[in-house]
């Protein structure tokens, strides 16, 4: 790796790394006031769209299922939070969601008339565009609505639709990575897609658990939190000969900060300053 610490070498921005590969997080970030002022809802087209257009590599987006099934972008666990909605999005059919409202409050409502939208519609987009850019599915499987034993049943179910609409819209799987929380779900991922990649996100402070999960099922990516992580967690999984994504980062100290972990990849709040601070933008 090129990249150069900025805290311990003094220096004032980091050493551009040409091999990291940028995503924006939940499209281009989530409703932010400043740092930059971001009126995009998280894993909304629109966010989607604006990180593509600032020039990242790609974008991590957040999906759960339907009531019927239908694989749908949304990042809360609760419609309520960023929506016109109520409940949980396995209470409601795809023809529901899609039609409620993405809501920020004042003033992010101001500018944005954003609806959630489905998989399926995300790929058909991606599909028209020269270059299928880099997309990181970020599995919400924790479902507030739903007993366990359901919860798991329908990772199935998730996992099944997803394998569909990839090959449905001919998805180049090197350009996709699977994140999931669920050991159980990177081996019905790997059933349905036995060559996609497959992140297994760690969000404790003690990365040693999720490290061995991720060593038994033979998984090559961690996901951490860039907020949390350490440099003694990036060592752990370099010793296992494992890639790491780190998500989060919005401020330029954050992002800074972030970059002297020498991630591979990182899903960013603020788009626009890591690829200033990696010289791809003025």
């Amino acid at each position: 790796m090129l990249l150069a610490s900025t805290c311990l070498m003094g220096q004032s921005a980091p050493v551009a790394n040409p091999k990291l590969l940028i995503l924006g997080h939940a499209g281009s970030g989530f409703f932010t006031p400043i740092s930059p002022f971001n009126f995009r809802p998280p894993s909304s087209w629109r966010g989607v769209q604006h990180a593509l257009d600032l020039g990242a590599d790609g974008v991590e987006v957040d999906l759960q299922l339907s009531q019927d099934s239908v694989v749908i972008l949304y990042h809360d666990q609760r419609l309520e939070n960023n929506s016109t909605g109520r409940g949980c999005v396995s209470e409601h059919s795809a023809a529901q969601l899609v039609q409620l409202r993405y809501r920020g409050g004042w003033p992010y409502d101001w500018f944005h008339k954003e609806q959630p939208i489905t998989f399926d519609t995300l790929l058909a987009r991606f599909s028209r565009r020269p270059t299928f850019p880099r997309l990181h599915l970020d599995l919400h499987e924790d479902d507030q609505c739903l007993p366990p034993a359901q919860q798991a049943a329908r990772s199935s179910v998730l996992i099944r639709q997803l394998a569909r609409s990839l090959r449905r819209y001919q998805v180049p799987l090197q350009q996709v990575s699977l994140v999931t929380q669920e050991p159980t779900t990177v081996r019905l991922a790997r059933a349905e897609m036995p060559t996609l990649p497959i992140g297994l996100e760690v969000t404790a402070d003690d990365i040693t658990p999720g490290l061995g999960q991720a060593k038994a099922e033979h998984v090559k990516t961690l996901v951490l939190d860039a907020g949390r992580a350490t440099p003694q967690h990036m060592a752990q999984a370099r010793a296992a000969g494992m890639s790491v994504v780190l998500f989060g980062g919005r401020s330029p100290k954050s992002i800074r900060k972030t970059l002297t972990l020498q991630p591979d990849e990182m899903e960013v709040d603020n788009v626009r300053r890591l690829l200033i601070l990696q010289g791809r933008r003025k």
